[in-house]
């Protein structure tokens, strides 16, 4: 699976993400992008955006959307408070589906 990190996301979450293609959005060359066109250039290439932004799916329509997206819900966006979630999002991945939005918290 394809997964684009947010870049308000330690960039290290791509290790804990093993067995899929990970690329982070500084990565891709897409720094700076406003959500709405940044998850419309991300569904192209990517099957899943990892943001922490709680608000994405209120300020977009994920429905129209070839792309999910995965809100891991912490106190802060350090990647040792972020760490343990993600054994959660590996486990989600088999069966997200585009246009969804799934809260994974601890």
């Amino acid at each position: 699976m394809r997964i684009l990190i947010d870049e308000c996301l330690p960039r290290k979450l791509k290790f804990e993400l093993s067995g899929h293609e990970v690329l982070t959005v500084p990565e891709a060359g897409w720094q700076g992008m406003k959500n709405g066109e940044l998850l419309r250039q991300a569904q192209l290439s990517f099957d899943v955006f990892l943001t922490i932004d709680r608000g994405i799916a209120l300020q977009q329509n994920l429905t129209i959307l070839k792309i999910a997206v995965i809100s891991p819900s912490a106190s802060d966006n350090r990647f040792e408070t972020l760490r343990p979630l993600m054994r959660k999002v590996l486990a989600a991945l088999p069966d997200i589906e585009p246009g969804t939005n799934i809260r994974i918290s601890g």
